[in-house]
């Protein structure tokens, strides 16, 4: 990150619902706190395709398709989805949101957590950026309303 950082919420995004209700607290509180919004993608390459020289998909390009997804997410929420800065890279989703949110003002990520008490269980992207970020997290469940019009 840059020296910046401090002034910069970092919303976790994979296109899911949990993630697009993130990306709406994320511009409240980035608006509301004068900070910049990053929105962060990471995508994962699948385990069979390291090393094998053999295996070749031309036309599969992940990192594209998480832009393409990452960007429909953007138009979907934003006004101006042109007007925040992105972050695409490879990796798994909460390392990958850790590494960029260090010293952040702020993270914000979904929870499709699942369990038999419903509300008390996380996801496991959104539990361990919560139990491993170096600055405060802000966790939106599902059924959290959306945040006030700003």
């Amino acid at each position: 990150m840059s020296n910046d950082s401090k002034n910069t919420v970092i919303v976790g995004v994979d296109g899911s619902e949990p993630s697009v209700n993130a990306l709406k607290w994320g511009a409240f509180m980035a608006k509301t706190s004068g900070s910049r919004l990053v929105a962060v993608t990471a995508y994962a390459l699948p385990t069979a395709m390291y090393g094998a020289d053999w295996v070749t998909l031309p036309d599969w390009d992940p990192q594209a398709l998480a832009k393409e997804s990452l960007d429909a997410t953007l138009a979907r929420v934003l006004d101006d989805p042109d007007s925040i800065d992105t972050v695409i890279r490879e990796g798994s989703a909460a390392n990958v949101i850790l590494d960029e949110g260090d010293g952040a003002h702020m993270i914000v990520v979904g929870s499709r957590g699942h369990g038999g008490f419903k509300g008390l269980l996380l996801g496991s992207v959104s539990s361990a950026v919560a139990e491993h970020a170096t600055c405060p997290v802000l966790v939106v469940h599902g059924d959290t309303a959306p945040p006030p019009a700003a």
